[in-house]
């Protein structure tokens, strides 16, 4: 019994020394498909790793982001809430396995966040705008340097301030009263992520956007003559500097 016993502890030790070995090849083989704008096989990377360690928070936290970027590109809204529903089960998986992690916080905001603009049921609408908000504070929180968190936030007062009649009327009905959204803080938070990640295509564009809304159309052109700019990063990056070019356009 005690061999038997000895035989399976050293077949767990390589085994567990294997998957040490193969993980950071895994995620190297991860990230040079992101830079080659392979999200899709990138994110068949991020399962591969989630296989060997399942609570992996990094790969959990990017295989949310890369779900939730290949979400927004789906036409088909079904497929497309599909992406943001499993976007949301790993960011709950990664918050789960730690829950002081900024990056599983910021995760859970921006899966919530998608699933906005999805969901039809308003009372699931403004539940996941709650989120956002309580997941984007609590990142900034454990680390007020988060770059994306910062933006999340900041969207989150731009898209307050800027709701539409029908979803302003909901989530008024159903949050009790309607959130204060403040576009000098979406500007304050979105600038801190320009700061902390200056190549985050998304966070120049709304950036621009909270700029104008604020009524100052020259730093709303500045940013948006950055944006353009950028180097292309994600795929995602790609369809955001197409849409800042013709904001451009309308602001000159």
């Amino acid at each position: 019994m005690k061999k038997i016993f000895l035989i399976c502890a050293i077949t767990i030790l390589y085994a567990l020394a294997a998957n040490a070995q193969e993980l950071p090849i895994l995620f190297k083989e991860a990230e040079n498909l992101e830079r080659q704008l392979k999200e899709p096989e990138a994110l068949e990377k991020y399962k591969q790793i989630l296989l060997l360690e399942s609570a992996n928070v990094k790969a959990l936290v990017k295989a949310a982001e890369l779900n939730a970027n290949i979400g927004g590109r789906e036409k088909d809204k079904a497929s497309k809430k599909l992406y943001y529903e499993s976007s949301l089960a790993y960011a709950k998986r990664a918050l789960q396995t730690d829950g002081a992690s900024a990056d599983a916080c910021y995760a859970m905001a921006l899966a919530n966040g998608k699933l906005t603009d999805v969901e039809t049921e308003n009372k699931k609408i403004v539940a996941y705008v709650k989120e956002v908000k309580l997941y984007a504070d609590k990142a900034i929180s454990l680390n007020p340097n988060h770059a994306r968190a910062n933006y999340t936030l900041g969207k989150w007062h731009y898209e307050m301030v800027t709701l539409s009649g029908l979803k302003k009327a909901a989530v008024k009905l159903f949050y009790g009263g309607l959130p204060e959204g403040d576009i000098d803080k979406a500007i304050l938070y979105m600038e801190k992520c320009k700061s902390a990640e200056p190549y985050f295509a998304p966070n120049y564009l709304d950036l621009a956007k909270a700029y104008k809304e604020a009524g100052r159309p020259s730093q709303a052109i500045d940013i948006l003559t950055k944006l353009v700019k950028l180097p292309t990063r994600s795929t995602e990056d790609i369809a955001i500097k197409a849409e800042g070019a013709q904001l451009l356009q309308s602001l000159q």
